[in-house]
């Protein structure tokens, strides 16, 4: 037994130039309007992926209710964030695109395409047969927008929040310590290699590539399993040389995806498991904090980061204080309940009175 609990992605941290115009593109357009915490202060214990010293930063953390995991925006305060040099190519080695779900990929493309966003003509098939499409966001971001059948609430939004990622890896195999054997990613859906007519748009899309797409055997679990949802990976390798490093020479927190997030429970019991598989906590709050939990100022627990192979950042967060009716003061302690059920859906429900218009 791992002894650990994951209930879904939390998060994708995403690095942006200036948090309040991000984040109203992220309302309008992905419905990331629930508000989880909004804090500005020194992350202080990034330390190996922030050049040695504390940075201060702008964060919130917003949710679609709909379902699926949320966004992390993320802004340097105090230092001129860098931006990547050469675009971001299929076969560079870090998290390639945030993949997001839609209950009918059709009516999203003709949603977007209706509000000026810049998305392809049609849809086109992944190597599963199923239809998806890129799109970029005004940041260079890519996403890819896919079809998923489990929904937490109906809100009429034409996505809901993150679904996975694709990450770009040198050694498929190695990479599924982490992706299957950690994170739980343990069913192939698809393992193809050639080139493929879905990623033609995408720069250096036109190359022989191996892509391998992961899913869950079991469900996750948890409080906030069912907001959260299920979620796929998937790892694309290029057949020649692998192209740059996405984060190379610069920091965590400068413009991109800069992790992804799962939330969780038992945090000792992965330490223990990750350190038997080979890949260590490179940073640890609990540890930093003497077992006292890290206060985000609206919310509060452990935090942890490990790196797969290629240094792509995946980062567990334990929650253990988050607002349920922060008007009233109302805050849920998680440490008091099973970390292997799930919240009520009423009371995940009320989160919705954090939401905040674009």
């Amino acid at each position: 037994m791992k002894g650990y609990v994951i209930s879904g992605i939390q998060q994708m941290g995403i690095g942006v130039m200036n948090v309040e115009e991000a984040w109203k593109w992220y309302i309008s357009q992905f419905g990331m309007d629930c508000r989880i915490f909004e804090d500005e202060a020194e992350a202080k214990l990034m330390l190996p992926y922030t050049g040695g010293k504390p940075r201060s930063r702008h964060a919130v953390l917003a949710l679609n209710l709909q379902s699926g995991g949320g966004f992390e925006i993320w802004q340097y305060k105090g230092r001129e964030p860098v931006k990547i040099k050469e675009e971001i190519r299929i076969g560079d080695l870090g998290i390639i695109a945030c993949k997001m779900k839609v209950k009918n990929i059709q009516e999203t493309l003709a949603s977007f395409q209706k509000n000026g966003i810049s998305v392809p003509v049609k849809t086109s098939e992944d190597p599963s047969g199923k239809m998806a499409f890129f799109m970029k966001d005004p940041y260079g971001n890519i996403f890819q927008l896919v079809e998923a059948t489990d929904w937490f609430r109906n809100e009429k939004k034409a996505t809901g929040g993150s679904y996975g990622a694709v990450i770009g890896v040198s050694d498929i195999e190695k990479s599924k310590v982490v992706y299957s054997d950690i994170l739980g990613y343990d069913e192939v859906i698809y393992d193809s290699t050639g080139m493929f007519p879905d990623l033609s748009n995408l720069p250096g899309g036109n190359n022989e590539c191996r892509r391998v797409l992961l899913k869950r055997s079991e469900p996750f679990a948890g409080p906030f399993r069912k907001v959260l949802g299920q979620s796929v990976i998937e790892l694309i390798s290029a057949t020649v040389k692998p192209g740059k490093k996405i984060y190379e020479n610069r920091f965590w927190g400068d413009p991109g995806f800069i992790h992804l997030c799962y939330d969780m429970r038992g945090m000792d019991e992965l330490k223990n498991f990750c350190e038997s598989k080979g890949f260590p906590f490179t940073v640890d709050s609990k540890k930093s904090h003497e077992g006292n939990s890290f206060d985000m100022g609206e919310a509060a627990g452990h935090f942890s980061y490990i790196e797969d192979p290629d240094g792509t950042l995946i980062e567990f967060v334990e929650t253990h204080k988050v607002p349920i009716l922060k008007k009233i003061g109302w805050y849920l302690d998680l440490r008091k309940r099973d970390p292997n059920k799930s919240l009520p859906d009423w009371m995940v429900k009320t989160l919705k009175y954090s939401r905040v218009k674009s």
